[in-house]
């Protein structure tokens, strides 16, 4: 799926230390997901920002395979 900018721009964005705060997890485990392809990132210049839809997507997705 390819959003436009203007999707992007609307969108809510966390860092990877929020995003392994939420999951209970170290940020190397959130580095690892995005390298896998597992959890989509957008880089901006060093970091990477994760958008709040995919994160639930990502967890929707392990929550019913686990089901």
């Amino acid at each position: 799926m390819h959003l436009s900018t203007i999707e992007y721009a609307k969108a809510r964005f966390s860092t990877v230390a929020e995003v392994a705060q939420a999951l209970r997890v170290s940020n190397m485990t959130v580095y690892r997901l995005i390298s896998s392809g597992q959890l989509a990132a957008v880089r901006v210049g060093k970091s990477y920002r994760l958008r709040d839809e995919d994160v639930d997507r990502y967890l929707g997705e392990r929550f019913t395979e686990a089901g």
